[in-house]
């Protein structure tokens, strides 16, 4: 009898396993999934061919039994894999500790039919002492979590093979729905509508700068008279003020208030608070929170963050021939740490920082829905392999995709920052009497704790990271402000200037806040987000414009169609609760036949997309966009995605309207009435002489 005989799915981690196992085991790689369900007509299995459901090879008339094929790429692999399992003395299945892991590990089970003992091991970093504790701890293939991984490749099978058809027939032939992409598509239209539907509103307020000994610092007008004045944040998105209790400053009223405190100086320091508060370091990484991240810092998409969090995880040459994965598993939603990772966390502050530096260590609860994909946050798998004890071994973007999981798991256990907040009030008077109050507020770091490791980013470029002080003097309560010619006074006035602002339309989504948003609202589980994004964009439904992610009319087309037609099945509720659902499945709560019978044929509460598909089907009449009416001709102006793509015409198909296709880089809310008629005239008048 040969050896027992370990599976993984990549070559990288077949090599990190065969340097911890030895000559005693054959270690060989799946090269991911062996099976699937057909992709092709060509690989419908023959005695599927003539069923109505053939093409979906799932059998939606008995009891939704799925089909598998192995498909024409991985028949190579599969013939390894069975003359390896010849002389095997067991088969030990070492797939990744999730759903889809679970899921690898079944199919190889079934596919090569072992008369061998067949055991499950699970390890969440592949190190030595990891491996070997989940040898010891092997158990059978969990089919709880396989029916749960089946049940929702099932399910996105029936979703996009029944509604994409939909798509070819009414918007444009190529295009895909997705239970996960629709709704991502949508959230993505929905915020480009509400920039089409935004009204710039414009308010002015005072600026002005003081200077105290050597330090000079700004302060805004906040209440002219006791009445808050009007910001930005106080206007609905048409362009209204959305409160009656605040004061709406125009430029004539900024400047009259202006030249009065000027007349009128010196002002008063009329209020000083200080208030100490303290900030708390984040939880360590979760697939989602590390996208977000190295989007955000990095600028990386999701796609390329979990290819290097791979590598990182498979295992990397360290030199001298040493193996070992860096990072525990990457595909999380747990932000707890192992006692053994607490420990080296603790050595890791204490050394590099100093004992004033750890107070013990910290747990953190996670807050996702339904959280189960692994047992760890995302950390280093030693805590004193820091950052620049790798630098001749790493190269540059795995460098920096390392530092930040290692940075954030070593702050995660770091003493809370202690910083005081200064609020200083200063009082001019008008000449009728009414008081203008000028507002300042400073932030100075008393024990930087957490923050000497790790600031974290923000989703708005423009707002300051945490670890930025601003100080302001120290003022007194009367303290008097003077004009610039008083040099002998402490607090003075260098200048006071009436400043304009603009509303701005609410910001379109980076793939950090679009990752963020379908997390908050339990849609997807953190292996589909990278995959979701990429999918979006090669159909064509989305474009980059730095890091904004930018909806195509084809998107929104695409969009209204299912909103109209197919409300629920682009619903971020309804598609939150079937991600419950599968949940209770791995759980073993719910019957997973039961689950696709009712999603599929209806279950009174929902009518089932098998018959909404067959009712709707005729009846759905091409999306179209309407931008407005022309007043020359009386015709409206209309966006339509034809077969290569969307374009403007004036009037039906019936007027026969003069067209004008659209400039790929043209973003949805960009395209007004006015440059929509400016581009079919363009059209209609047919290229300019420039010359002869």
């Amino acid at each position: 009898m040969g050896k027992p005989l370990v599976i993984v799915e990549s070559p990288a981690k077949a090599r990190t396993l065969s340097r911890f196992l030895g000559t005693k085991y054959r270690v060989e790689a799946s090269y991911g999934h062996i099976r699937d369900l057909p992709e092709s007509a060509k690989d419908v299995p023959a005695e599927i061919k003539g069923k109505s459901w053939g093409r979906l090879g799932v059998d939606t008339d008995g009891d939704f039994t799925p089909y598998y094929v192995v498909p024409p790429g991985k028949r190579k692999n599969v013939a390894a894999l069975k003359a390896a399992m010849k002389d095997a003395s067991e088969l030990i299945l070492a797939t990744d500790p999730d759903r889809e892991g679970e899921s690898i590990s079944w199919h190889l089970r079934e596919l090569l039919k072992p008369k061998v003992k067949v055991r499950r091991i699970v390890f969440h970093e592949i190190t030595e002492e990891a491996v070997k504790a989940a040898l010891a701890e092997a158990h059978d293939v969990d089919e709880n979590l396989v029916r749960a991984q089946e049940s929702r490749r099932i399910l996105d099978r029936l979703y996009g093979y029944t509604l994409s058809p939909v798509l070819w027939k009414k918007v444009q032939t190529g295009l895909s729905a997705g239970r996960v992409q629709s709704v991502a598509v949508r959230v993505i239209v929905e915020r480009e509508e509400e920039r089409i539907a935004f009204r710039t509103a414009s308010y002015w307020d005072l600026e002005a700068k003081l200077r105290s000994g050597t330090t000079e610092f700004g302060a805004t007008l906040a209440k002219v008279g006791g009445q808050r004045v009007a910001l930005g944040k106080d206007f609905d998105s048409l362009g209204k003020l959305e409160s009656t209790t605040v004061r709406l400053l125009g430029e004539q009223d900024a400047q009259g208030l202006r030249e009065m405190l000027m007349r009128r100086l010196p002002w008063t320091v009329t209020s000083v608070e200080e208030k100490p508060f303290t900030q708390r370091p984040s939880p360590p990484f979760t697939t989602s929170t590390l996208q977000q991240e190295a989007n955000r810092k990095l600028g990386f998409s999701s796609e390329r963050t979990m290819q290097i969090a791979q590598r990182l995880f498979q295992g990397m040459d360290l030199g001298d021939g040493e193996l070992e994965g860096l990072i525990s598993y990457h595909r999380t939603d747990s932000t707890t740490l192992s006692s053994k990772a607490l420990a080296e966390a603790e050595t890791a502050v204490k050394e590099l920082y100093g004992p004033d530096y750890h107070k013990g260590a910290r747990q953190y609860q996670t807050k996702v829905r339904n959280a189960q994909e692994a047992h760890e946050a995302i950390r280093p798998t030693h805590f004193d392999r820091t950052p620049a004890s790798l630098e001749r071994i790493l190269e540059s973007d795995e460098m920096k995709i390392y530092e930040l999981i290692w940075k954030r798991a070593v702050a995660s256990q770091m003493a809370d920052a202690k910083l005081l907040r200064t609020s200083v009030e200063i009082t001019g008077q008008t000449e009728n009497g009414g008081p203008c109050t000028f507002a300042a507020s400073g932030k100075a770091i008393e024990f930087a704790g957490f923050l000497r490791a790790y600031v974290e980013g923000s989703d708005d470029p423009t707002a300051e990271l945490g670890g930025q002080e601003t100080v302001l003097p120290k003022l007194t309560v009367g303290d008097q402000v003077w004009s610039p010619d008083k040099l002998d006074e402490e607090l003075i006035l260098l200048g006071l200037d009436a400043k304009g602002h603009q509303t701005s339309p609410p910001a379109r989504y980076t793939e950090a806040s679009l990752v963020k948003r379908l997390e908050e609202e339990g849609i997807g589980r953190p292996s589909t987000y990278a995959p979701t994004v990429a999918t979006i964009q090669r159909r064509g439904y989305i474009s980059r414009q730095g890091k904004a992610l930018v909806p195509s009319f084809t998107a929104f087309a695409v969009t209204r169609l299912l909103r109209d037609h197919f409300a629920d099945y682009v619903d971020i509720g309804f598609t939150a609760e079937m991600e419950e659902i599968l949940d209770k499945i791995s759980n073993g709560e719910k019957d997973w036949l039961t689950f696709l019978a009712e999603f599929y044929r209806g279950d009174g509460k929902h009518r089932g997309l098998e018959h909404l598909v067959e009712d709707k089907g005729q009846t759905i009449e091409y999306p179209i966009i309407e931008l407005g009416k022309d007043e020359e001709s009386g015709l409206l102006v209309r966006v339509r995605v034809g077969r290569y793509g969307p374009f403007l015409q004036l009037g039906s198909q019936a007027d026969g309207g003069p067209r004008a296709s659209l400039p790929e880089d043209l973003a949805p809310a960009d395209l007004t009435l006015e440059k929509a008629i400016a581009l079919l005239k363009a059209k209609a008048q047919g290229p300019r002489s420039v010359g002869i």
